[in-house]
């Protein structure tokens, strides 16, 4: 009788062991998941907040690329008013000879819809000038087609207004801005001024993916 009892006690306390043994370790799962957790949103939290401060930047950017624009040319506020969407972008290049780059970001805007996408540029031109050059680009968007290509990244400069041109079916020209491409007008600002005929065959106009994000509660949403 007696070893029965400590044969029951024993098992019993094997049991009890590996009850806690199995608490702690859920608790330590528990703990590390919830860790990870915090971490992942404390990094969320960091980038959202840079997000947050280069679209103001932006928006900075946006606001006195028109500004210097209406200055310039008082008609375009009147054709961006009347436009079915419109997009800035400011650059800052660097021409060294004849080969040159150029980096900027900006701002698109459909005035039908409200939409509005945050865009980067890259460029590979050819051209004389030495030292750095800073422009604003501010584009005319005519068509909601133009828009989706533009918004996509998929407008291609230059070849594409050459064959608009040649297709007869053009709309009127905008005053002091350049057919940049099918549905597409744009005008140029420099420090120096207004620059009628500008060139940027060879430029990429791509949307900002990380500026587009979805600045909601998750960091998982994706764009």
């Amino acid at each position: 009788m007696k070893k029965t009892i400590v044969w029951l006690m024993a098992v019993l306390m094997v049991c009890l062991t590996t009850s806690v043994a199995w608490a702690a370790s859920d608790a330590d799962v528990d703990a590390k998941e919830q860790a990870k957790i915090a971490k992942a949103q404390a990094k969320w939290e960091k980038e959202k907040a840079k997000i947050i401060k280069e679209r103001a930047k932006i928006g900075e950017l946006h606001d006195k690329a028109l500004e210097n624009l209406y200055a310039k040319i008082p008609s375009s506020q009147q054709v961006i008013k009347d436009a079915y969407a419109y997009a800035t972008l400011s650059n800052t290049g660097t021409k060294l000879g004849i080969i040159g780059d150029a980096h900027g970001r900006g701002l698109a805007v459909n005035k039908t819809t409200g939409e509005k996408v945050y865009m980067r540029m890259s460029e590979m031109g050819i051209g004389l000038g030495l030292g750095v050059k800073e422009y604003d680009l501010i584009f005319v968007i005519e068509t909601e087609e133009a828009w989706k290509s533009f918004t996509a990244g998929n407008t291609n400069f230059g070849a594409a207004a050459e064959a608009a041109v040649g297709d007869g079916k053009t709309s009127a020209a905008i005053e002091g801005a350049t057919m940049a491409a099918k549905g597409v007008w744009v005008y140029q600002i420099t420090k120096k001024g207004l620059t009628v005929d500008a060139s940027i065959k060879g430029t990429r106009i791509a949307p900002y993916k990380k500026l587009n994000k979805d600045l909601g509660e998750s960091k998982e949403v994706k764009f």
